[in-house]
């Protein structure tokens, strides 16, 4: 019998968990450990959100996220594996849910053969008014993760396992079969999506845990540069922004004033039906941003979470900002605010968002926000009292005029 272990890692890679009520946690992934006796040979450290289209009883599709939580176990069914069985680990969360890991090999490489989900629709607290009440179990062979033997598999960037009616969006990975000693190896094999949004590097390189600050703000940090992020969804934009952004962080009685370089930050995130998620990672800040779309057809920026590598982390789940409706953008030039928590707000400067109703990768009409439209108004304001004042001089010159006439008698 294999010996089992989890536990759970805070992280500070921008990912926003959604609770099986759609609501958001802390910025956390999860470690599992399988044992042999006293030998690893299965590590995992991930987050995860899996999305999944159910049958409600009215004849009407739903569409929930359900995260994997740091409460997720280890399941006694994992193995080691031996000569005839692979190794496998299956995780176990929530009212009986799991999502397992099938391993295999070859003479030097090793890859998760099959990634299986079940889901236990009659979980009411997820699967609102389910039309079924049976187990659903839905697998894929096509997962993409593979590396070196030993190697430890890293893929720090948002990447989507499509399944029968699920998607499984894995971030912040790290994951290593056969391991040869009882922790991740020194090498790691990079995820394509890791290589391709950051310098190249080769396909095997040293793991270091990052330790570098954030960059130290100038005495009078200028206006930031605006960029423009997108998420995409086969192969369809279906978020869009453009902002420029600055963040104001306390920590360790420090205040940080730094500018977000577009240049230098990568996109990535995750588009569903009610929920979108913008994440952004500029060097060793890590910003997330998510958006919810309501019953009327209302979108809001409903979190903001970030995270460095020196340890800061905050999140609020209780946002109200950006408020546009599906189809539009909302749109803000002027500067504005955006307070997270009492140690974290940020700038942003000359912005303009659709989270919903992208269409030919292109904003929609734009939706103004109030501080654009007040100042709009002041100089109309300014340009009546002028026009009013003109008009009262030249009413009392005229008066004045036709007195002084008045005055005046022929001979």
């Amino acid at each position: 019998m294999a010996l089992l272990h989890s536990n759970k890692q805070l992280l500070f890679a921008g990912v926003a968990l959604i609770s099986f009520i759609g609501c958001l946690n802390p910025v956390f992934a999860v470690t599992f450990e399988v044992k042999n006796g006293n030998n690893t040979c299965i590590m995992a450290e991930l987050s995860a959100n899996i999305s999944v289209k159910y049958a409600r009883a009215d004849k009407q599709m739903n569409t929930v996220l359900v995260a994997l939580p740091d409460s997720a176990t280890v399941d006694n069914s994992s193995t080691c594996g031996n000569v005839s069985v692979a190794p496998l680990l299956v995780v176990r969360f929530g009212d009986g849910h799991s999502l397992s890991l099938n391993f295999s090999q070859n003479a030097s490489d090793y890859q998760v053969d099959t990634l299986s989900v079940t889901l236990n629709l009659s979980d009411s607290a997820v699967f609102v008014n389910s039309s079924s009440k049976a187990p659903m179990t839905v697998s894929s062979s096509s997962t993409g993760i593979h590396a070196s033997l030993n190697t430890t598999y890293r893929c720090m960037s948002a990447t989507q396992v499509t399944l029968t009616s699920v998607n499984v969006t894995f971030s912040n990975m790290r994951v290593e079969a056969y391991l040869p000693a009882a922790n991740f190896s020194k090498e790691a094999t990079v995820c394509n999506a890791d290589i391709s949004t950051s310098t190249p590097a080769p396909k095997t390189t040293p793991v270091t845990t990052a330790t570098t600050a954030p960059p130290a703000p100038t005495t009078a940090p200028t206006n930031p540069t605006a960029g423009t992020y997108n998420v995409t969804k086969s192969n369809e934009t279906c978020l869009l922004a453009k902002m420029a952004l600055q963040l104001n962080i306390t920590y360790q009685n420090k205040t940080t004033v730094f500018n977000i370089n577009p240049v230098t930050t990568v996109a990535s995130g995750v588009c569903d039906t009610n929920i979108s998620t913008l994440f952004l990672r500029d060097g060793s800040i890590n910003l997330t941003f998510v958006f919810m779309l309501n019953d009327t057809k209302k979108f809001y920026l409903s979190e903001i979470a970030v995270a460095t590598s020196d340890g800061f982390i905050a999140d609020n789940k209780n946002l109200t900002y950006l408020r546009g409706t599906l189809g539009r953008s909302y749109m803000c030039s002027a500067e504005q605010t955006l307070t997270v928590t009492s140690v974290f707000s940020i700038n942003a400067f000359h912005l303009q968002v659709q989270p919903f109703g992208v269409s030919s990768g292109k904003f929609g009409t734009a939706e103004e926000c109030q501080l654009d439209e007040d100042n709009m108004l002041i100089p109309i304001i300014v340009g009546a009292a002028l026009a009013g004042l003109v008009l009262i001089v030249l009413i009392a010159y005229l008066i004045g005029r036709k007195r002084s006439h008045a005055g005046y008698q022929t001979i």
